[in-house]
């Protein structure tokens, strides 16, 4: 796992450095670059060795006949497999890297490469005898991979602030994108190629493109998701309950392929503690992480450290635990939004970077998780309120809106007031509309009242769920209406959000983080069992849970679901109220121009009054704030924030 960047056309080679020094985190054991003769291509990448651990591994790598050179970040699961056949075909190897087998491969298959690998990857190769650049991200989209095209050409990296070092004409006020921003707030993240920045954009997950010249000449989709492709539920009961258990053994143990150890995050949820299970028997002493939150969860959710510690000693495996409260939140808070990149409007960042940090402590580079479980065979509030649409989807248009506008009198302080309030609140709208809202975290009359009427006009009629309806559109008709969810959260909630952050806060402590449940094989076959096994009633994951009974305990395994998150409603209210206020004070917001001070103090005193719930809102206002301190004020290192000075505040 590495930081790779690079360019094609008139950039400044010296800029190469700074880009790479960037991504010093994601590669603290060796560092490289190349820039060719004439200076209208370079690479540059940081190592962190997982796989062959000797020089043979540096990178940039060229081939012995130097016909092409590769920069890679991320691992490639099967390349033993592949390296074999290339050997049976007279390939020769200098090294045991996975580096070297990518590089061979292409060099005997071209772009059909892509449909043999089974791993997470974005990586250039730079073809010397076409003089051109290929590039690609993996099928979930694990690994980011960020790009500007501008007057000087085509620039690459793997996080937008080494981007940025090597053009950074595209930081200024009137290059913010107003579009993305207005995704950020109302989803809490970006879906599709946006960023912050209109000049700067994402490769999407499954995506290729070639680069000449400085100029895009080719991009396409190198991999579908099993819905796209229309593949059709066609498992039953039995072969769904011993598939799982199968094709989750085989993800695991395969991607635990490493020259150094490998821990495990252990949240006490299903999901961690099932790859735990698998995880351990191949070895027994596999080290697992976990979080404590000092002052507990948010209201209505359910501890997670007793079931860590419940599973721990089911398996018999260590684990440490890393305690967080809202002061080492706020000290962090700055950082975070620098290490993402992007706005995200979740402190869940943080909880990855506190147990990165631990595990790296102790020597740990390699971390398997649990992220992809809900994604493939639910999980998330939002399949059961899908489901239970059955029982009232069939009432007239007007009789649903008044069932919206009843929910949204429900004061939002409880949880049960806010789930109630989210489940009905697109009650009104079209069945594809209305599947893409369940993603929404704010309304448009909230949003569109904090914005200036500058920002509002730069908006127009964009709309937030666009490449969600965009998405929905493309999918065969056959496909379940819960399938189309999952196809979503695949797509786009995870590649956009939870794999962006696992990514960023891992790697900003050198740690790799690999994801078993996003195994295409595994993918594929969750895609073929059918919807009433994933989500029964009111049991998510239903076929998943059954599957693990052998293996965990039950109390663990039908537990109520706890995100990975923070109390951050109460926070906002008490321990952090300070640093809100300071972000988002009258002076910060004229200076920034996008949101009305009256507006955003209006929505402090609703989300108090639990007339709204507003706290992701205001932390997504925040985040913004701080991307732009860092990004377009550019100030040199994150504000510290301190909420000690608030009544009641954590210390």
């Amino acid at each position: 796992m590495c930081g790779i960047g690079g360019y094609s056309g008139t950039f400044d080679p010296e800029r190469l450095g700074r880009a790479n020094r960037l991504m010093a985190h994601r590669g603290p054991d060796d560092e490289g670059d190349w820039v060719a003769a004439d200076r209208q291509v370079a690479l540059c990448h940081r190592r962190l060795a997982i796989i062959d651990l000797s020089p043979a591994g540096h990178q940039p790598m060229w081939d012995e006949a130097r016909r092409a050179v590769i920069v890679f970040n991320g691992e490639i699961y099967n390349y033993r497999d592949l390296r074999k056949d290339l050997e049976a075909r007279g390939v020769s190897f200098a090294g045991q890297s996975d580096t070297e087998v990518l590089l061979k491969l292409y060099l005997t298959s071209g772009e059909a490469m892509l449909q043999r690998l089974n791993g997470i990857f974005a990586f250039a190769i730079w073809d010397a005898r076409s003089r051109q650049l290929f590039l690609a991200r993996d099928g979930l989209g694990v690994k980011p991979l960020y790009y500007a095209s501008t007057f000087q050409g085509f620039a690459f990296a793997s996080e937008l602030k080494a981007l940025l070092a090597l053009c950074p004409d595209v930081a200024r006020a009137d290059e913010l994108d107003p579009v993305s921003l207005h995704r950020y707030l109302s989803l809490l993240w970006c879906p599709g190629a946006g960023t912050p920045l209109k000049s700067v954009r994402k490769l999407q997950p499954g995506e290729a493109m070639i680069v000449r010249d400085g100029r895009i000449v080719r991009r396409w989709a190198w991999y579908q998701l099993p819905a796209e492709r229309g593949l059709t539920p066609d498992l039953d009961q039995k072969q769904a309950l011993s598939g799982v258990v199968e094709h989750l053994r085989t993800a695991v143990q395969r991607q635990m392929v490493a020259d150094v150890p490998v821990g495990a995050f252990l949240s006490g949820g299903l999901d961690s503690s099932a790859v735990v299970a698998f995880a351990r028997e191949v070895e027994p002493n596999i080290r697992c992480f976990t979080i404590e939150l000092v002052g507990g969860q948010e209201e209505g959710t359910a501890d997670d450290l007793p079931y860590a510690r419940r599973v721990a000693r089911h398996l018999g495996v260590a684990l440490d635990v890393v305690r967080v409260d809202a002061s080492s939140m706020a000290q962090d808070l700055a950082t975070m939004v620098e290490q993402l990149d992007e706005p995200l409007a979740d402190p869940a960042p943080l909880n990855v970077l506190y147990i990165s940090r631990l595990a790296r402590a102790h020597g740990i580079k390699v971390l398997l998780s649990g992220a992809g479980g809900d994604d493939l065979f639910t999980g998330y509030r939002r399949h059961r309120a899908l489901m239970a649409e059955q029982y009232w989807s069939w009432m007239p248009r007007p009789l649903r809106t008044t069932m919206n506008q009843a929910a949204a009198l429900l004061d939002r302080r409880n949880a049960m007031g806010r789930r109630l309030s989210k489940a009905f609140s697109g009650a009104s709208l079209d069945p594809k509309k209305r599947l893409a809202h369940y993603f929404r975290w704010a309304e448009n009359d909230t949003l569109f009242a904090l914005y200036t009427p500058s920002f509002r006009e730069k908006l127009r009629a964009a709309a937030a769920e666009a490449p969600l309806l965009e998405f929905l559109a493309s999918l065969p008709p056959h496909v379940s209406r819960l399938e189309r969810m999952l196809a979503l959260e695949q797509r786009f909630f995870l590649a956009d959000h939870n794999l962006i952050y696992t990514d960023k806060m891992s790697m900003a402590s050198g740690v790799e983080v690999r994801v078993p449940f996003l195994d295409l094989e595994l993918v594929d076959f969750a895609a073929r069992v059918p919807a009433h096994l994933k989500q029964r009633g009111a049991i998510g994951k239903w076929v998943l849970k059954k599957a693990m009974e052998p293996y965990l305990p039950n109390d663990v395994i039908y537990r109520s679901k706890t995100g990975f998150g923070a109390p951050l409603r109460r926070w906002l209210r008490r321990e952090l109220r300070g640093v809100m206020r300071d972000l988002l004070c009258a002076e910060n917001l004229r200076h920034r121009g996008l949101f009305e001070p009256a507006a955003v103090d209006r929505l402090i005193a609703k989300n108090d009054a639990g007339e709204v719930d507003g706290a992701y809102t205001l932390f997504g206002l925040m985040a913004i704030e701080l991307w732009c301190r860092r990004y377009l004020d550019h100030q040199p290192e994150p504000v510290q924030l301190s909420p000690a000075r608030m009544p009641g505040a954590a210390v």
